[in-house]
């Protein structure tokens, strides 16, 4: 009995003297929400400004008002409504976001098959190794959240806690009912395969495929190399502005899905669609423009057209914010050598949108009125305004004569669950739109 005791006692005095190193620990630093501090709201001509017009921050994130004249102009739908089917330009849904009955598995409609399998970066050419960043465990993006920027510069955050790693991923292929073996099919790939936004896409392709409203389509989830943002793998992945992620699906997992599930898959770029949220629906938009020969199609909820690229590019120094707008920051010295002598060049080049020309690309997005807004307090760049970005997007593609469709959604947050049930339907509908349906 004295025994035990002793070992209580003992335990008793571990804990308590475990407790002061507990409390010391820094509190996580949650996400933002607000205007960052230290931020430029009042000069529209200084460097790195915010503008904060029509935003009210009586929520958090602040709500924003379809009306704000930043935002293009867009027809207002009623309640519980959505565009006409194949209807282009700017809409404004919501408040109510009921799931489509297309998104509830019906009896009687036969349904696709499934295969997964799983693949590490030791398996990669594109991404090996991956990129891990140490943050607080249970904290996400706590390193990040508590960093700094590079001197004169708020647009370029300078990450020490980043480092090489191994990701492994699941990919998840859905193979639509009655396939023929050999048969050549299109086929969409959805970035953040596995989220908890896409548990209705198989059951929706089930139905829309029995309704000849989309033709039967292979659906392919492949899961991110882990983690968020800059620094980490599937920030990597998604937020850099090139084709590195799109050949890296090309070549590494398109071969192994038809290897594994068995299927062939179409070349033709008017069969082939990319999808994705948040950050991975800017990888959705970035495979296409980057290789509009392999995409022509893309769905995207929230996009993340922000400056999220990491390492920070001086040839695109705000990511993907420069698709639709300029650089925010300073004019640089803008030099380049020639014959060995540094020499003043020409201006840098306009955003990339309305600098090329128009582009094969079919693409639907959405964002919400609660979206994100400068949620990394240390970064105040003028250009992390998820709603302002859609918004600016909308308006470059418009003015290029895209075909498009852009979802303002009343009542929704960032990838806003609810609006993903209520609008993947006609979304996917719409995606497919001219398109051979059997």
């Amino acid at each position: 009995m004295s025994n035990m005791l002793a070992v209580l006692a003992g335990a008793l005095i571990s804990i308590v003297s475990l407790m002061p190193a507990a409390l010391a620990q820094p509190a996580c630093v949650t996400q933002n929400m607000v205007v960052p501090p230290g931020a430029n709201t009042s000069d529209k001509a200084a460097p790195f400004f915010i503008d904060t017009t029509g935003l009210d921050f009586k929520t958090t994130p602040p709500t924003r008002d379809p009306s704000n004249p930043n935002y293009p102009r867009a027809t207002e739908l009623p309640d519980g409504t959505l565009p006409p089917s194949g209807a282009e330009g700017n809409f404004i849904i919501g408040p109510t976001h009921a799931p489509a009955p297309e998104t509830v598995a019906k009896d009687g409609v036969p349904r696709g098959t499934i295969t997964s399998f799983t693949l590490s970066s030791k398996d990669s050419v594109i991404y090996n190794p991956g990129l891990i960043r140490d943050d607080t465990p249970g904290c996400n993006n706590s390193s990040i959240m508590v960093t700094t920027t590079a001197p004169g510069d708020k647009s370029n955050m300078i990450v020490t806690t980043s480092h090489p790693g191994t990701w492994t991923r699941t990919i998840e292929v859905y193979v639509p009912p009655n396939y023929v073996r050999g048969t050549e099919m299109p086929f969409i790939v959805l970035g953040d395969g596995g989220s908890t936004a896409w548990k209705d896409m198989n059951t929706t392709l089930d139905n829309l495929i029995q309704q000849h409203r989309v033709p039967p389509m292979v659906s392919i989830q492949i899961g991110n190399g882990g983690q968020d943002a800059q620094g980490a793998q599937r920030g990597r992945e998604y937020d850099t502005v090139s084709g590195a992620y799109a050949q890296f699906v090309e070549r590494e997992v398109l071969p192994l899905v038809e290897q594994h599930a068995g299927v062939k898959l179409t070349k033709d770029p008017e069969g082939r669609a990319t999808m994705g949220l948040s950050s991975s629906g800017t990888a959705a938009f970035t495979m296409a423009w980057f290789h509009p020969e392999l995409y022509h199609r893309v769905l995207a909820y929230s996009p993340t057209m922000v400056n999220q690229q990491w390492p920070w590019n001086p040839a695109l120094r705000g990511g993907a914010w420069e698709y639709h707008s300029p650089w925010t920051g300073p004019a640089g010295p803008n030099l380049t050598v020639k014959a060995g002598v540094l020499t003043p060049s020409e201006p840098p080049g306009v955003p990339l949108i309305p600098s090329a020309p128009i582009k094969p690309i079919r693409y639907w997005f959405e964002m919400g009125d609660q979206d994100l807004f400068y949620p990394n307090p240390t970064i105040p760049d003028g250009m992390h305004d998820w709603t302002l970005s859609a918004a600016l997007m909308a308006k470059v593609l418009a003015e290029k004569g895209y075909h498009y469709q852009y979802l303002f959604v009343r009542n929704a947050k960032h990838v806003d669950r609810p609006t993903v049930a209520q609008t993947l339907p006609s979304a996917l509908e719409w995606l497919w739109k001219g398109y051979p349906i059997p």
